[in-house]
């Protein structure tokens, strides 16, 4: 069966996108992987922090952001017990696999002056939480015990999100579906469904587009960096990076593990 297996990034606005690859590099640790005009969105910038090979923490920036006010309550929740707009995010969690590992990230982040409340044991995980940059309210969290979903849902919660039994089941076993090869065709606008907010007209025409013709126009498959030479990260088959011309290094690699110029050695930690 098909089906999203985890999240590749996620994205969030900020008004100086310095200050926020500065927080979730530092405070964080997590490596800057990539930092390039955004794709088809004139003044926009769009930064991705590693956290692990299968997904990235996303941070875009846009003209004119810093002009939108932050509220909490309605823009951003400011903690995880207050509410925010419907389809804000209310807080995000990042993992780590072991509880020693938690405490771990609890001394990274205090260590950088950043207040941290936890571990708090929720049964299904213990979690840390701790402010952002732009009121962002975020968590670590790490596994603990085993996660049975007949345990964890609740007959009262259900009932109180208005989810009966037969719902319920249906959402527990999602129907089998393996694709058809890439075949489906668009469907016809129905404005009851979930939509981007293009201005109507233009959403009408990319609808109307076929797929071929979107992919062509629409993506952006070199990098911003034409280098030289080609570097690998030794025991990993990654790309480091860093560019190197004419033997001198034009940056610096984050990453812990050995990387090397595959041609010259210019590159050498």
């Amino acid at each position: 069966m098909v089906k999203a297996t985890g999240i590749h990034h996620i994205a969030v606005m900020s008004a100086d996108i310095k200050s926020h690859i500065e927080f979730f590099s530092d405070v964080l640790g997590c490596e800057l992987s990539a930092l390039f005009d955004m794709h088809g969105v004139p003044g926009g910038l769009h930064a991705f922090m590693h956290l692990n090979d299968h997904s990235y923490f996303s941070i875009v920036q846009l003209p004119d952001v810093a002009d939108i006010p932050v509220e909490i309550g309605v823009t951003h929740a400011g903690s995880g017990a207050m509410p925010s707009a419907a389809g804000t995010m209310q807080h995000l969690a990042f993992r780590v696999d072991t509880a020693d590992q938690l405490l771990a990230m609890r001394d990274r982040i205090r260590s950088k002056g950043v207040n941290v409340i936890g571990p708090l044991d929720h049964g299904m995980c213990q979690s840390i939480y701790f402010g952002g940059p732009d009121q962002m309210t975020l968590e670590i969290a790490t596994p603990s015990g085993d996660f049975d979903p007949a345990r964890w849902i609740d007959p009262a919660v259900l009932e109180k999100a208005g989810i009966n039994a037969e719902e319920a089941e249906r959402y527990k076993v999602p129907d089998a579906y393996d694709g058809e090869g890439g075949s489906v065709a668009q469907p016809p606008y129905d404005p009851d469904k979930p939509h981007q907010a293009y201005p109507k007209e233009m959403y009408q025409r990319m609808l109307e587009t076929p797929d071929d013709v979107i992919t062509r126009m629409g993506s952006y498959t070199e990098p911003p960096v034409k280098h030289d030479t080609v570097f690998e990260m030794v025991g990993a088959g990654r790309s480091c990076a860093i560019g190197c011309r004419d033997g001198v290094p034009l940056g610096s690699v984050a990453r812990k593990s050995a990387c090397r110029n595959t041609r010259s050695g210019c590159c050498q930690l």
